[in-house]
């Protein structure tokens, strides 16, 4: 458009505009250039004044560039080009329309360079889509739209606003598109989510003469990254090569560190990065992305140090690639640390910054600081609500997450089906969801397919599955999730018939099922009966569409035929498989420790150990929980020793199982000693110590335990409220538990289970309340079950009430009539009254059904051996000396002020009798036996299958007082530690 400066025939003049335009600063040569051309110096020509209008809207002076516009006499094309870009260049897009509109009224035809500065400033400005519009009009007119200048510009402008189809058009109409023509159509359909498109394009422009430039390979690279598709990506790479633009062109390494990043191939983007000649902060940000994204913590915090060292700026890009990274417990030092820079460098007011803070305090399990960024943003989008709900919902603050979203429709604040996918997760009670429902359906959003999937979901959770149909109905589409999320729902609602009609719809609509789909159908088959109708014609499918290879069908498959009551069978396919992987071993090991006897899941951990199969989190979970049930502490002291040998007693959920064991085991102590820390314990580890303070007696320390548990601001879950509950009922602490119980839903959100009802109930019946528990039971939430009525029943043997007793054991007999507890607590609360005849009618009835009471029956291991006992055990090697013992432990009692309590003698015989048959109980004979036995001054450990009865109960206090040592007894319900003559569990229990 005009000479370059440095050829005019002035040298002089030149010379002083070239330096003026180096001056980026300030540009004081070129102003006093204009100087010395105003006061005459130098002549003002037009190509002086051209080249000051290009210099002063180059520094952004756009006045000055102005000012000497008007005062020009003579004006050529230059000149007005020079002023439109000027406007544009300094972001005066308004100004440059109307300055469109002067040269039409000057009679100026504008260039097809100025037309495209124009719509470069409708593209820009984001409000002036009818001006852009108006010059496409003005283009079609004149016949601009050949013009590779004016025809790219308005495809650039179509594609920003996501008219894809315009932009193609334009396309077409340009006669001779350039490779910025080209790259721009690519950018278009990039940006506008066609992908495929973007590479279809590249295809055709390898085919033209152009040479790719930098622009064109980046949006390729990029595009190429987005596909996962690593052979299509290195292909590209080779393009990249031949051309030379692999580490010479910034933009271009840039985008193949992203696209190794993408890839998982951080090594090779680190080959890109320090190849790299030249680097911005694109090229920083991306590297540090591409190691932070692929778990290289360390060295992306290397790399943001090297930055800061290279005096490279760091955006709100920079850190928010690293916060994700710090999303850990293990990191969240170095998180916080991120954060304070973030204030210091003034990024604070940034929303994208702040929401990633936000989501990397959730992640790392710091709920309060999250709330504390939340609520001091500046300014919140979409993104920072539903991340903060997101985060209440990962923390189980359920009602806070609610409260958030009606929040939210209060202040009119925008939604999407994000929001009301997190709000419909919240719901923690039926009303609450049919709440969100409806809010779904008013803002039109229950057509989302993701939506619709969630609420089949939830509904499933709350036992609601014609509700679930009924969703899974009216859905405009539905894919394999929906119909796996109906069957998974119907599985976990024990109804294998609507889940195989379930999966009969899915195949109707010509959907494809996945390995998910089996192993929810396969859970639907829970007892034997559903064996030979469901389970085996769904392992026969199995085989037919080849799964049978999929190792979680073949684990669920292992599964389902032990749960169904075919143990062997599970065996048996385990046994054949070739190929035998942790899941696999973990399947076998899961169903013999749940469906078998227990101590041939510990054969299969040997067997493990063995084969030389590695042993992980879930191996030693499911061993340590078989112990805490068979309650042989030596196996699990060597177990203990051989999880701290090969690492693994600071992974959280082996700690975990490992405090379960000890605290199942009767090994209190042993829980405090790997009880972490306070604040590094996970709510489990909470639950699993307040579950054991329950169970041990120390009633007071669980509820303290709670307590603390508050105090660092975790939320207590289900597990914990049980725990709690029944530390409460056992420890006597009514008022308390009463209390914990209505805070449960009101302050927590925490839908009240069965569970909870029946610790309740229990709380209620043992402190003598039973009026209180019937009404308690008429008014509960969830219907009453066979526990429920069982504990009301124990309650009523303990206060002697016949009437209500009666009551409790029909309800139990009309849920299952062959339920021997329901005969059998209820003969002895008709023995406690002293009601022989009504005894002697129940145990006909128990005959007439062929049904016989549990035999009592106490244990005690001593070293290898489990030495097991029965009442009035006569088999034994040491009867004699057992029974010298006893009657040595019966003189020594009544020395000490003992008299037999009968009433625990349910039997209709004199009192000599009685306490004869008392003495006879199998865990004082487990004692005798014990204190024979047992090194001097070591703790009897005694097991009982039943409840301890009340009398011996007196007799082991006695004894531990006499003889001066420590006796633990673990009946059906809890620990006694006995010690000094007295009980961890103050006699209440």
């Amino acid at each position: 458009m005009h000479m370059p400066l440095q050829d005019h025939p002035n040298p002089q003049v030149s010379r002083f505009l070239q330096k003026g335009f180096s001056e980026i600063t300030e540009g004081i040569v070129g102003k006093a250039l204009h100087a010395l051309c105003v006061t005459g110096v130098f002549q003002l020509n037009t190509f002086y004044t051209n080249t000051l209008i290009n210099m002063y809207s180059t520094f952004g002076d756009i006045k000055y560039a102005q000012h000497v516009f008007d005062k020009m006499l003579d004006r050529n094309d230059a000149s007005w080009n020079n002023m439109m870009s000027g406007y544009v260049r300094v972001g005066w897009y308004h100004e440059a329309m109307k300055f469109f509109c002067y040269m039409f009224e000057n009679g100026v035809r504008p260039s097809s360079y100025v037309v495209a500065s124009l719509v470069t400033a409708c593209d820009r400005s984001g409000c002036m889509t009818e001006g852009a519009l108006q010059i496409h009009g003005y283009v079609v007119k004149y016949g601009l739209m050949s013009n590779v200048f004016v025809g790219t510009s308005l495809l650039h402008f179509y594609g920003t606003h996501g008219s894809v189809f315009e932009a193609n058009k334009l396309f077409e109409e340009i006669e001779e598109p350039n490779i910025v023509s080209w790259t721009s159509l690519m950018v278009c359909y990039a940006d506008n989510g066609h992908t495929t498109e973007v590479l279809n394009i590249y295809r055709h422009l390898r085919q033209t003469t152009l040479i790719c430039n930098e622009n064109t390979m980046a949006t390729v690279i990029k595009t190429c990254g987005m596909f996962g598709d690593t052979t299509m990506g290195y292909q590209i790479l080779g393009d990249v090569v031949k051309s030379g633009l692999d580490t010479s062109s910034v933009s271009v390494a840039n985008s193949l560190i992203s696209l190794f990043g993408n890839y998982d191939s951080v090594d090779e983007a680190s080959c890109v990065f320090n190849n790299m000649k030249e680097r911005d902060t694109i090229s920083w940000n991306s590297i540090i992305t591409a190691t932070a994204h692929n778990g290289r913590f360390e060295e992306s915090l290397g790399h943001f140090f090297w930055m800061r060292r290279a005096h490279t700026k760091t955006n709100y890009i920079t850190i928010s690639a690293l916060l994700p990274a710090c999303g850990s417990a293990q990191h969240l030092k170095w998180g916080k640390g991120l954060h304070g820079l973030i204030i210091k460098s003034g990024l604070e007011s940034n929303v994208c910054v702040c929401n990633s803070l936000l989501s990397m305090y959730s992640q790392a399990g710091s709920p309060k600081d999250a709330e504390f960024v939340f609520h001091t943003m500046p300014e919140r989008d979409l993104i920072s609500w539903n991340s903060m709900m997101a985060s209440h919902v990962e923390d189980g603050k359920y009602s806070h997450a609610v409260r958030l979203l009606i929040e939210m429709l209060k202040t009119r604040k925008t939604t999407n089906y994000v929001t009301f996918t997190t709000a419909l997760s919240a719901c923690y009670n039926l009303e609450k969801l049919k709440i969100a429902h409806a809010f779904v359906v008013h803002y039109g959003l229950h057509h989302n397919i993701i939506i619709g999937n969630t609420l089949v979901t939830m509904y499933g959770k709350f036992g609601l599955m014609a509700e679930a149909q009924k969703v899974c109905k009216i859905m405009p589409e539905r894919d394999v999730v929906t119909w796996n999320t109906l069957i998974g729902g119907h599985a976990d609602n024990t109804d294998p018939n609507a889940a195989l009609e379930s999966f009969n719809l899915l195949r109707r609509e010509g959907l494809l099922s996945n390995y998910i789909t089996i192993v929810n159908l396969l859970g639907a088959c829970l007892s034997p009966d559903y064996l030979l109708k469901h389970g085996m014609p769904i392992h026969a499918h199995i085989v037919v569409a080849g799964f049978e290879l999929n190792t979680y069908v073949q684990s669920s498959l292992i599964t389902m035929y032990a749960q169904c009551g075919e143990l062997n069978a599970s065996n048996f396919i385990f046994d054949v498989l070739a190929n035998k992987n942790s899941s696999t071993w973990n399947a076998i090991l899961s169903a013999n420790a749940h469906y078998g006897p227990g101590e041939e899941a510990l054969k299969f951990i040997a067997r493990m150990r063995n084969d030389g199969v590695d042993l992980d989190q879930f191996s030693f979970s499911v061993a340590l929980a078989t112990i805490g049930n068979l309650t042989v502490l030596d196996e699990g002291q060597q177990l203990h020793s051989w999880i701290i040998k090969l690492g693994f007693e600071s992974n959280e959920y082996v700690l975990n199982a490992t405090m379960d064991m000890y605290g199942k085991c009767g090994e209190i102590d042993d829980v405090f000693r790997i009880l972490p820390l306070p604040k590094s314990r996970s709510q489990r580890s909470w639950n699993i110590l307040i579950s054991a303070l329950a169970r041990h007696g120390f009633f007071r320390q669980a509820t303290k335990a709670f307590q603390e548990m508050l105090d660092i601001g975790l939320r207590p879950d289900h597990v914990t409220f049980v725990s709690l509950l029944s530390a409460c009922s056992h420890g006597g602490l009514v008022d308390e538990g009463l209390a914990y119980f209505s805070s449960m839903t009101t302050e927590f959100g925490i839908p009240t289970g069965i569970e909870h009802c029946v610790c309740i109930i229990d709380l209620l019946g043992r402190s003598g309340r039973l009026a209180e528990a019937e009404a308690f039971i008429d008014k509960m939430p969830v219907p009453p079950n066979d526990l429920v009525w069982r504990s009301l029943l124990a309650a009523c043997k303990i206060h002697g009430n016949l009437e209500l007793g009666r009551k409790a054991a029909d309800h139990l007999l009309e849920l299952d009539s062959s339920d021997d507890s329901a005969y059998v607590l209820y003969s002895n609360v008709c023995a406690s009254n002293q009601r022989w005849g009504d005894v002697e009618n129940v145990r006909k009835q128990m005959e007439s059904q062929s049904l016989k009471k549990r035999p009592a029956c106490s244990w005690i291991k001593l070293k290898n051996t489990v030495t097991t006992f029965g009442m009035g055990d006569q088999f034994h090697t040491q009867t004699a000396q057992i029974y010298s013992k006893l009657e040595e432990l019966r003189k020594m009692t009544r020395e000490e002020g003992y008299v037999p309590d009968t009433s625990y003698a349910l039997q209709d015989t004199d009192e000599e009798q009685k306490e004869h048959n008392l003495w006879n109980h199998s865990e004082r004979i487990a004692l005798a036996f014990g204190l024979i036995n047992c090194p001097e001054g070591s703790t009897i450990r005694i097991y009982k299958n039943l409840r301890v009865c009340g009398d011996c109960h007196s007799v082991f206090k006695l004894v531990s007082k006499i003889v001066g040592r420590k006796i633990t007894v673990r009946d059906s319900y809890r620990f006694h530690h006995f010690n000094g003559g007295k009980c961890s569990c103050s006699d209440y229990w």
